[in-house]
């Protein structure tokens, strides 16, 4: 077999990666929880409060709409005679900003029904990212912590003993006793 060596110059750098590692982690969970929230913000956001909006807004339009043109018709009975066209021009003017809420809450109902198709595939891949986290990285923070321990007793094993635990003077040449 051959000879194997580990070419390891500091265990602190490993400890100090595996600490990066965890505050990643904690991080990353933290983030992809807001998205999450967000997500779910902006579909209540379209579904409630938008369609409630455009809603009253509206009927509000559709009341100054019918009102501008009661005044027209009044204008019209009083005064038999063309000088109507400032009713005319709010009836017009209502009849827009109607026409503009009609095409908005249209347009909301849209978002509402092409959100899943636009937002379920971003979500997949988050779910992807979500569970690499959740289950790969804290099994990569235990395999750093086995391999720091693994390391550490390694080190203490192998290194030189202590001074004090030396053997005592060697004999000396020429296999000569000095007990005599």
């Amino acid at each position: 077999m051959a000879d194997q060596q580990a070419n390891v110059s500091s265990i602190e750098a490993l400890d100090t990666f595996r600490s990066d590692l965890i505050v990643f982690l904690s991080k990353s969970k933290n983030a992809l929880d807001e998205v999450s929230e967000d997500v779910r913000r902006l579909r209540n956001w379209l579904e409630v409060d938008q369609i409630n909006h455009w809603q009253v807004e509206i009927r509000r339009r559709r009341r100054k709409l019918d009102e501008a043109q009661q005044e027209l018709f009044s204008a019209k009975l009083a005064t038999f005679t063309n000088a109507t066209t400032l009713q005319e021009a709010a009836v017009i003017k209502a009849r827009r900003s109607m026409y503009d809420a009609e095409e908005k809450l249209r347009t909301i109902k849209k978002w509402i029904r092409n959100f899943d198709s636009h937002v379920e595939p971003l979500a997949r891949k988050l779910e992807g990212v979500r569970q690499f986290i959740g289950n790969d990285l804290p099994k990569g923070v235990a395999f750093l912590t086995q391999a720091q321990r693994t390391l550490e007793s390694y080190a203490e094993v192998s290194a030189p003993k202590d001074i004090t635990q030396q053997p005592k003077d060697p004999p000396p040449p020429g296999g000569e006793s000095t007990d005599e």
